[in-house]
């Protein structure tokens, strides 16, 4: 069954009382993801429950991030840019 982009959500739940925290997803590239996660650190994250339109996992909440923005100036935009087109030249 394929899903229309607006039906791929990720739903992430947890409260202060506990130490976990849920993942529900149908979309197949947060699965993709999560599931190298589950696969490469097998003690912190973990697929508990599965359809064939959805995942859900479970891991701690330390593992949810919230990252601010990162803010490049004009210096290092353009020695990012340089350094972009010598990798593509090859």
């Amino acid at each position: 069954m394929t899903l229309s982009r607006l039906e791929q959500e990720t739903i992430i739940n947890f409260n202060a009382a506990e130490d976990k925290a849920i993942l529900y997803t149908r979309d197949p590239a947060v699965m993709r993801k999560v599931d190298t996660l589950v696969i490469g650190f097998p003690e912190t994250f973990r697929c508990i429950g599965e359809t064939d339109i959805d995942k859900t996992y479970e891991m701690p909440k330390s593992a949810v991030s919230y990252r601010k923005p990162r803010r490049l100036s004009e210096k290092q935009r353009e020695a990012a840019r340089k350094r972009m087109e010598m990798m593509n030249a090859g």
